[in-house]
């Protein structure tokens, strides 16, 4: 089936090289290439001509990279790693410096001093609840207090 010229056996080592190089990063670097390979292989057997077997090579690489790479890297995502200053979302933190929708202030929460921004007035002394942290800065909102009756 294939006459094994000098081109092909490059292209044959090229595909096993791509082939080996994705097995060890498995970050979808290189298995375009090594299609793109396996295809210069095929033509490698049909014309003795490099000019073409490159093209084809270079053609199939660019066009498996386009097609395939956005519905890969869709259906492989990978899982969001949780900080520790994530963990804060939800607890309770105390004002030390006033917060107000323009002016940035401080927060202590659980022995820690934070910068903190908030939507609403948060007058120092007053409790409120982390919803979310930005860099290293805490969005807070005021703490509800329930209505007992």
């Amino acid at each position: 089936m294939f006459d094994f010229t000098f081109s092909t056996m490059i292209w044959l080592a090229l595909c096993a090289l791509f082939v080996i190089l994705e097995a060890a990063t498995v970050n979808l670097v290189s298995v375009w290439f090594a299609i793109g390979a396996l295809a210069a292989l095929v033509t490698s057997s049909l014309t003795d001509s490099a000019l073409i077997q490159l093209f084809v090579f270079a053609a199939v690489s660019f066009l498996t990279l386009i097609f395939t790479r956005p519905l890969l890297k869709h259906l492989i995502k990978k899982p969001k790693v949780a900080t520790n200053s994530d963990l804060n979302i939800g607890k309770t933190a105390k004002v030390i410096v006033a917060i107000s929708p323009d002016q940035p202030g401080r927060v202590r929460l659980e022995g820690v001093d934070w910068a903190a921004r908030a939507v609403e007035p948060i007058p120092e002394g007053e409790l409120c609840t982390v919803c979310a942290v930005e860099s290293a800065t805490l969005v807070v909102q005021p703490q509800v207090v329930p209505v007992k009756g």
